[in-house]
């Protein structure tokens, strides 16, 4: 299991059963004119949503990106931590190490 040392949002990769998963810190920016998922931002995968940051509109719309991105269902993404903040950690069953090294990259 890999961890990024003396980040707070730090990335685990493991396995759940024989599914691969992924625990990583993602920093949402709510109101963008349209909504990306890549980059970095003090360690956490970027997710840019049109929603606003209201009912929690923004974070939804942020798990649903994050699903997209790594080409797995909605429910595979859980929110860990940060319901009201703009940092999160979330959990990605059959996430793949590589796409989240993709979306950093870009």
């Amino acid at each position: 299991m890999g961890v990024v040392v003396g980040n707070p949002l730090a990335m685990f990769v493991g396995a759940v059963g024989h599914t691969a998963a992924v625990r990583i810190g993602i920093r949402v920016r709510p109101g963008a004119s349209r909504t990306r998922v890549r980059g970095e931002h003090d360690g956490a995968l970027v997710v840019r949503v049109a929603a606003r940051a209201a009912e929690g509109r923004a974070t939804e719309a942020a798990l649903a990106a994050v699903a997209d991105a790594f080409g797995v269902r909605r429910s595979a993404v859980t929110l860990v931590t940060g319901r009201t903040s703009r940092s999160k950690v979330v959990h990605i069953v059959g996430g793949e190490r590589a796409v989240l090294d993709e979306l950093l990259a870009q």
